[in-house]
């Protein structure tokens, strides 16, 4: 714990590093309590960090089974008697980023925004202008700073950090003022744009997937939209809007979606196959439903691209496929040529009947 030693502090902070708020709620499955401490010594601080690392950490924002802690985090503690919120976002409705403050810190935003949206504080930051020193003045003010020039310093560097990373949340809570009147940033959560990866290549370096979805991680590789859900039907889809519709049908047929995957509008034969992929290595599906609008991804790609895939990969599932759209009889053609058993459907409703058909039908032969 030389680390620790060396920060010559009266006190450290011992804290799991996780992707999950609620941390210091949490509990491990060892039966430690809390996933942030305080302590004194760096001996103490070594024995904190052994009983979190290594241990799954169960907080009100993971999973029942918790997220293993590979690394903490140990730093000096600060003395501060009052916790603020501060945070900047991208707000459609105000059409750029909008500043947004509470004196009540070191709590959920909701929560506050539910009980006393009395003391949410808003400031609409002009892009060409950039934040004002009148706007970051009134929040400071209103969050009862006493060192209010150093809660503005604070206020216009966090809104340089949200342009020039090309962030869509800079979110600090909590913002503290030490007993010596000094403001530091305590907790902070960020948020990058994707789209703007290719000119911010060294924080998207910064990634550490060992937390995400492994199926999330591969479709990322491949450029596909993939989000794992708890259901049995696996959905592949071309765009946003088709994809929500399709979980909901496929709900309103007692089905449950098992994934959200967008194969976008230029997908090739290859990440058709890869997405096939990773939706028949997912041990929960028990149908593959294809949902395919074709408009700019022509239905003769996606047929050729689930070919490829039927016999690259053993897929076990049953396959339901609706193809609309631009050369939606090409496509239909292929499927139909290619010697695999895939079930076509007409139109969406006959998809999502068919495809919760088959799950329930894979199902009771799984049972015997």
């Amino acid at each position: 714990m030389k680390g620790s030693k060396e920060l010559n502090a009266k006190e450290l902070v011992v804290k799991s590093q996780i992707h999950a708020g609620g941390r210091g709620k949490g509990v491990f499955d060892n039966g430690f309590k809390g996933g942030v401490h305080l302590c004194k010594t760096a001996e103490e601080a070594k024995e904190l960090a052994g009983k979190m690392l290594h241990h799954r950490l169960i907080t009100k924002q993971t999973t029942a089974e918790g997220v293993l802690v590979n690394k903490v985090m140990i730093c000096e503690s600060l003395n501060f008697s009052k916790e603020m919120y501060f945070a900047i976002v991208m707000d459609r409705g105000a059409q750029g980023p909008v500043m947004v403050a509470s004196p009540n810190g070191g709590m959920d935003i909701e929560q506050v925004a539910k009980d006393t949206p009395d003391l949410i504080y808003k400031e609409t930051v002009d892009l060409g202008k950039g934040v004002q020193p009148a706007q970051t003045k009134r929040l400071a003010e209103a969050l009862g700073f006493a060192n209010v020039k150093a809660a503005q310093e604070q206020m216009a560097r966090l809104y340089d950090l949200f342009v020039h990373s090309d962030a869509t949340q800079v979110e600090i809570n909590p913002i503290v003022e030490t007993d010596d009147k000094k403001v530091y940033c305590v907790d902070a959560k960020i948020n990058f744009d994707d789209n703007a990866a290719f000119r911010q290549k060294e924080v998207f370096s910064w990634r550490d997937t060992a937390e995400e979805d492994p199926r999330e991680v591969a479709a990322s590789k491949h450029d596909l939209n993939y989000i794992g859900m708890d259901g049995n039907i696996g959905c592949m889809v071309n765009g946003a809007g088709l994809a929500m519709a399709t979980m909901d049908i496929i709900k309103l047929y007692e089905g449950s979606p098992a994934n959200f995957l967008d194969v976008g509008g230029g997908a090739n034969t290859k990440q058709i196959t890869e997405a096939f992929k990773i939706i028949s290595s997912d041990s929960q599906v028990e149908a593959i439903l294809v949902n395919i609008f074709g408009g700019i991804m022509k239905c003769d790609i996606i047929a050729t691209g689930i070919v490829e895939a039927l016999k690259q990969v053993k897929i076990t599932q049953p396959v339901v496929v609706r193809l609309a759209g631009t050369n939606v009889d090409l496509g239909k053609k292929i499927l139909a040529d290619s010697g695999y058993n895939v079930t076509t459907a007409e139109d969406l409703d006959d998809a999502a009947k068919k495809a919760v058909a088959a799950a329930k039908t894979a199902k009771k032969q799984q049972k015997k």
